[in-house]
């Protein structure tokens, strides 16, 4: 007899009460364990303590006047992926929080149904590939693309999809040195237009975000 997988936990931060409510509400009726809710991440992070957390729903204006910035960077640090759930009209505060590494934003006009979906996505691991990301990206003109080469992109497409990077260098056909090479110069790349790519999920995040990728070339395969 097999165990029952662990359910979905979940911490929500907005400083309106209704949303609160109503998001925890739904996460229970979803078969999510909500572990804590909070106005702020400053009263968050004390909740979370020995306490560990899926997935933060997290809106982007608090009313404690945090940065978006700082708000993802310290929920991510629990340990959890981070999902924006919002206005979906401040493309410039969108792009800031994917810029920290939020997995994906949900709209507040998104049904309950499809609020739930993203958080499953997120908390598998997965980034949330949706129109309200294309859209911040896309109107923000402050977003800067890493300007990659033809191989640094063969190389970052084919990784980001979920190749080792020696099963990357044999279909490549190149040493596996070499394709290390490629791979640590898109990271530098990225660093320089502000857009930091350390691990192997924000790869695909930048992937993604650049039109290198598309989502459903990501593979299920091991990472």
């Amino acid at each position: 007899m097999t165990n029952a997988p662990e359910p979905v936990r979940v911490a929500i931060v907005d400083d309106h009460e209704s949303v609160l409510l109503g998001i925890r509400a739904a996460c229970r009726e979803a078969g999510y364990e909500v572990v804590a809710v909070a106005a702020t991440v400053d009263a968050l992070l004390p909740l979370l303590e020995g306490e560990p957390v899926g997935v933060v729903v997290m809106d982007l204006s608090l009313g404690d006047g945090s940065s978006v910035t700082d708000n993802v960077l310290r929920a991510r640090a629990t340990g959890a992926s981070v999902l924006i759930h919002s206005i979906a009209d401040r493309t410039s505060s969108i792009r800031e929080a994917l810029a920290a590494g939020a997995a994906g934003v949900i709209p507040k006009a998104s049904s309950t149904r499809i609020v739930m979906a993203a958080i499953a996505t997120v908390a598998a691991g997965e980034v949330l590939n949706n129109l309200e990301w294309a859209s911040a990206i896309d109107a923000d003109k402050e977003f800067a693309k890493a300007q990659l080469g033809r191989r640094e992109q063969d190389v970052l497409h084919l990784y980001a999809s979920g190749l080792p990077l020696k099963a990357v260098a044999a279909q490549l056909g190149i040493a596996p040195s070499t394709a290390r090479e490629y791979l640590d110069r898109v990271r530098a790349k990225y660093v320089e237009v502000g857009r930091p790519a350390p691990t192997k999920v924000d790869l695909l995040r930048r992937a993604v975000e650049d039109g290198i990728l598309a989502i459903d070339d990501v593979s299920t395969s091991p990472r």
